[in-house]
């Protein structure tokens, strides 16, 4: 036990509603990661994997109904259902509480209450925040280990301060009809039931580094975004550092771990990893804004993983690593996943726990399935990510899967522009998302299932950070995903991709010019460097085109997204007039 009182009060208080055997208090200890680690073997929540091939690697599965987020059960909690906003799920304060107080009775008896105090952020940063998380599962404690810096260091940072974010998890029955994710902004505190898959129970990563944070963001003049954060080092050992905000599936964590094509590598181009998907952002004393990674850990999506695609998530998770729904090999005791650029096994376990082999209908892997691996790991982790103030942010970059609309690469014309370019991201769906080719989805700064409060005012928090910050960063969209003809990908992607992070950076020091456009700044083709690209100059102009006929429809489907904000601010119906106008003529 710690001598917090506020900490103890709401521990014994939750203590008594959910009835455990008995609690344990968490200190981090090396010792006592050992400890539960046994106990984990001894239940078969996890089994041990080859610790020859994969040293202080283990395996968890989940129940099959318990393989993913679920956002239809995932609700913001206020009193008002305006703070909530129009597109989050909304359950009064109350009647929330009253609900789940219902299911979290009793739902510890006859197992153990484990209290994890933790750090989102840094240690002693003024970035950082403390949280408690109340479990009884093993896999979330053990989890919790890699994804924050958990234990006795949190209490010392928190040490007699009531401003905690209370987290209550319980696996209760581990049944769909009775799972939610609550989150209550105006209390500090959520409430998660009936899972025990990381995304849902893991409260310090989107519950609390995203929901949370953002409405705590906005409460202190600071942001907590959906966003990966790198450093762009030239031959010279100057680094410059770019955060970038991309809905799934578009490539984040492989931007987030880029390694430069082989001509950059020899020049001495060198690209380092803050964060792979959460940014918390603040105005520095040198008025330039200054981004953390929150967390401590990668909860990487194992599917598609390969030494192509990714070789530094790859590398990363070789050891001290928690695979959870991926396959087994059973001839040594490894993990596969579909996309892992190896033959599959002759035979394995799926992540159903049944026999597979190459000839089986049913996948391996689950799509969903995961790596939760320590972030020190990394080849190419960078060597002020835990610096407690941060790395200056000279760009931020939004993107999003588009066919045909937006073009390789353009800049905003300012950052109220480029709020909105952020506020009306998209992408589109492929045949292996959603059975559905080509549909558009809008996720406005990657944001759309991460707000903890109403979207319009999120937007108008965008808004007024830009009129405080007296550096800002300049803002670009991104778009590697255009196709030819055959619907295949025109742009090579990965490594360079970096080829179009230099010409963002070339802008943000007033290297090169731009040809102006009706959607926003446009590279000079000849400005981004193609040799052994694969692709000519007349492709890159073709990648860097504007298409009117498709942007008249692009400005149509904006207006009908645009029209469910209730808050919309006067800027951001501004600034879509400003484009209908300029693409209408």
């Amino acid at each position: 036990m710690y001598n917090n009182k506020y900490v103890n009060e709401w521990v014994e208080q939750m203590a008594a509603m959910t009835q455990p055997d008995e609690i344990v208090w968490l200190d981090g200890s090396q010792e006592e990661k050992e400890r539960l680690t046994k106990q984990a073997l001894s239940t078969g929540e996890l089994i041990e994997l080859n610790q020859t091939e994969l040293p202080g690697c283990y395996y968890h599965k989940t129940a099959e109904n318990d393989v993913a987020r679920v956002e239809h059960l995932t609700f913001i909690c206020t009193e008002k259902k305006e703070d909530a906003g129009p597109i989050n799920n909304w359950m009064e304060k109350s009647a929330a509480y009253a609900k789940l107080g219902t299911l979290f009775t009793g739902s510890m008896k006859g197992r153990t209450m484990y209290v994890i105090p933790y750090i989102m952020g840094p240690a002693n940063s003024e970035f950082s925040k403390v949280g408690i998380e109340i479990t009884d599962s093993i896999y979330v404690v053990l989890n919790m280990r890699i994804m924050t810096r958990m234990g006795k260091i949190a209490m010392d940072m928190l040490g007699d301060s009531p401003n905690f974010i209370k987290g209550l998890h319980s696996k209760g029955e581990i049944n769909p009809e009775k799972r939610y994710i609550c989150h209550f902004p105006e209390d500090n505190a959520i409430w998660s039931i009936g899972s025990g898959y990381g995304g849902n129970v893991l409260l310090g990563k989107k519950c609390f580094a995203l929901r949370i944070a953002s409405w705590l963001g906005r409460k202190e003049g600071w942001m907590a975004e959906h966003m990966l954060i790198l450093g762009v080092q030239d031959p010279t050992g100057n680094t410059q550092y770019v955060s970038a905000a991309f809905p799934s599936a578009c490539g984040k964590t492989n931007l987030a771990m880029l390694i430069p094509p082989k001509k950059y590598q020899e020049m001495g181009y060198k690209v380092w990893t803050v964060g792979d998907d959460i940014a918390w952002l603040r105005i520095g004393e040198d008025g330039r804004l200054w981004a953390v990674n929150p967390e401590s850990g990668f909860f990487g999506v194992a599917p598609g993983t390969s030494m192509k695609s990714n070789p530094n998530a790859l590398l990363t998770c070789k050891k001290n690593t928690i695979f959870t729904n991926v396959a087994i090999n059973t001839a040594d005791n490894t993990v596969w996943w579909e996309g892992m650029g190896v033959p599959a096994p002759a035979e394995a376990i799926d992540w159903r726990g049944n026999k597979w082999t190459p000839d089986s209908t049913e996948k391996a892997a689950h799509p969903n399935s995961r790596f939760t691996a320590p972030a020190g790991q990394c080849p190419c982790i960078s060597e002020n990510w835990e610096d407690p103030a941060g790395v200056p942010i000279s760009a931020i970059v939004f993107g999003g899967r588009r066919a045909k609309v937006a073009p390789l690469v353009y800049q905003s014309f300012d950052w109220e522009h480029g709020v909105f370019i952020g506020s009306t991201m998209a992408s589109e769906t492929t045949a292996a998302a959603t059975g559905a080719v080509g549909v558009v989805r809008r996720d406005p700064m990657a944001m759309r299932p991460f707000c903890g409060y109403n979207m319009g005012d999120y937007f108008q928090h965008w808004l007024e950070m830009g009129k405080k910050i007296p550096n800002p960063p300049k803002i670009f969209n991104v778009n590697w995903f255009r196709t030819d003809e055959n619907g295949k990908f025109i742009w090579p992607g990965f490594g360079d991709n970096l080829r179009v992070l230099l010409w963002i950076l070339a802008r943000c020091n007033g290297q090169v010019d731009a040809v102006e456009t009706a959607i926003g700044y446009v590279p000079n083709p000849e400005d981004i460097d193609l040799e052994g690209s694969g692709i000519d100059l007349d492709t890159l102009k073709g990648l860097l085109s504007i298409d009117k006929d498709s942007w008249t429809t692009e400005v149509a489907d904006i207006e009908k997204h645009l029209a469910q904000f209730d808050r919309l601010p006067e800027e951001i119906k501004n600034q879509y007039e400003a484009l209908k106008k300029r693409i209408n003529g």
